[in-house]
């Protein structure tokens, strides 16, 4: 049999995951964020709803679904957020429904969020969703990447780094962890942990018929 003569892989139907990717700041997750998004076809960055103002050059619905508090309120009575925080006076959430529909379509989504939020939509979605935590390979290192950026003063890198330490407590709250030494590898390991989540036995939606047809 020749090269050509091999059938193409079987892909099952499946439903979507919801990937969380967290760090303290200064650990590379907007990074690794941005290369996944461009190196995943199917991998789109969840819309949350917010109630802050439209900035210069934003659109509605793509990057945020703007609304007012009592709408943003509204839904939450409506149990229409799957998570949903409060950030300097600002509200934000990604909506139920239009996640769970594309997640029934096959649709994954990247959820940019810290361990309060993660905790959330894990106690809200755990089978859909998929926990990786970034760390910095020191906190020597990650200060040094804070101070690099040049836009904070000492004092707001103190907090920073108080800031750190208390999200990096949280780590043992993730279904895996990876240490950015390296961004080009550390990507890799990130990028692999997705595609195995998407080969999860329950999530292949259309495998028991396929098995069904084996042994029929």
């Amino acid at each position: 049999m020749t090269g050509s003569d091999n059938p193409a892989p079987r892909e099952f139907r499946r439903r979507g995951l919801m990937f969380v990717l967290s760090s303290p700041s200064g650990a590379g997750k907007t990074t690794i964020s941005r290369k996944l998004l461009a190196a995943e076809e199917n991998l789109r960055m969840s819309v949350s709803v917010t109630t802050r103002a439209m900035r210069p050059g934003e659109v509605d619905g793509k990057d945020y679904i703007f609304t007012d508090r009592p709408g943003f309120d509204a839904m939450v009575a409506q149990d229409g957020f799957l998570e949903w925080a409060e950030v300097f006076g600002n509200h934000y959430g990604p909506p139920r429904a239009r996640i769970d529909a594309r997640l029934e379509a096959g649709q994954d989504f990247l959820f940019d969020i810290g361990w309060q939020g993660t905790q959330q939509l894990y106690q809200r979605a755990e089978k859909d969703v998929v926990r990786v935590f970034l760390l910095p390979p020191s906190i020597a290192a990650l200060e040094e990447r804070l101070r690099q950026r040049g836009t904070d003063s000492d004092d707001v890198i103190v907090g920073r780094m108080a800031r750190a330490r208390s999200e990096i407590s949280h780590w043992d709250g993730y279904d895996y962890v990876v240490v950015n030494d390296d961004i080009e590898r550390c990507f890799e390991q990130v990028r692999t942990i997705l595609h195995a989540e998407r080969l999860r036995r329950s999530r292949q939606t259309g495998l028991v018929d396929f098995v069904r047809g084996l042994i029929s």
